[in-house]
């Protein structure tokens, strides 16, 4: 059967721009009526323009919207994403950038005001909407900009992943405004950038409903049978071999859902308690017993 590439590029290229849409304008409402009111200044570019704005206001000089700030600043860093990641890396980061600075502003009038000034309350709200949204444009393989992409080029020269300079520069970003705004408004800032991570990488990988489970027993025919007809659910042996003692054992694997694992320890703990078990989260899990496989990522 002949697989009509370029009908599956056009359908994932609507599905991205709808996902990098939304997701932008979710941000936008998040920053808008949770955080940026109420002095939440979350990690990355938005949050430096929230402290920019704030801190220039406060000496009597002009409104310099947030949206506009994001702009310029990533046009800036455009400059080192190209000279880092090339063109192609700066085209998928473009969509992003764009809509998110253009969303800030322009929904900024018309959104109200949310959580009447309690600021637990809105940093919980602010990072799971801002997160979700932000989690939806990275899903399209999008980004909205920002220190990313400073975190990427200091990890090349570093012996930290990406992901640590990310931590490391967002938490310095949302204490920053503690002389702006208040000690107490950083740490909730701190809450709202934690969680916002939290959400995007749920919303990325979507919840983990399923479970892995390595089990390694010398009665391993008697606990693969136990699964199979107990919890009906398939279960593969393959083979591991031990370093310390160099010999070969059976080693079963299972996929599981999040009700098999108390009945799975039963099993065990029954037919072998000296069993080593190793449970993991397994964050999507397709095929026969789960759910079907499609092209693309489901919105």
């Amino acid at each position: 059967m002949a697989i009509d590439f370029e009908a599956i590029s056009k359908r994932n290229l609507a599905r991205d721009g709808a996902l990098v849409i939304v997701g932008t304008l979710l941000f936008a409402v998040g920053l808008n009526c949770f955080m940026e009111p109420n002095g939440l200044a979350p990690g990355g570019i938005s949050g430096i323009a929230i402290i920019i704005r704030a801190a220039v206001i406060a000496q009597g000089g002009p409104d310099i919207p947030v949206g506009i700030q994001t702009l310029v600043m990533n046009a800036l860093l455009m400059v080192l994403a190209w000279r880092a990641g090339g063109p192609r890396y700066v085209a998928k980061s473009l969509a992003g950038i764009v809509l998110c600075s253009v969303f800030i502003d322009l929904t900024a009038p018309f959104l109200p005001v949310l959580g009447n000034g309690d600021l637990l309350l809105c940093a919980l709200w602010g990072g799971v909407v801002s997160g979700t949204g932000l989690g939806l444009v990275f899903r399209a393989g999008s980004n909205t900009g920002g220190t990313d992409i400073i975190c990427q080029i200091i990890a090349r020269h570093s012996m930290f992943p990406v992901g640590t300079w990310v931590i490391i520069t967002d938490f310095m970003i949302a204490v920053a405004p503690a002389p702006v705004f208040s000690v107490e408004n950083a740490l909730y800032a701190c809450i709202a950038t934690y969680l916002m991570g939290k959400v995007c990488d749920m919303v990325i990988d979507g919840p983990s409903r399923e479970r892995v489970a390595w089990i390694i027993s010398s009665e391993h025919e008697a606990i693969a049978q136990a699964v199979l007809e107990d919890l009906d659910r398939g279960c593969t042996e393959v083979t591991a071999k031990g370093k310390y003692t160099g010999e070969e054992r059976p080693m079963l694997f299972c996929i599981l859902s999040r009700s098999d694992i108390a009945p799975l320890k039963d099993i065990v703990a029954e037919v072998d308690s000296d069993a080593i078990v190793v449970i993991t989260d397994a964050h999507e899990a397709f095929g026969e017993g789960f759910r079907k496989l499609e092209g693309g990522a489901p919105l």
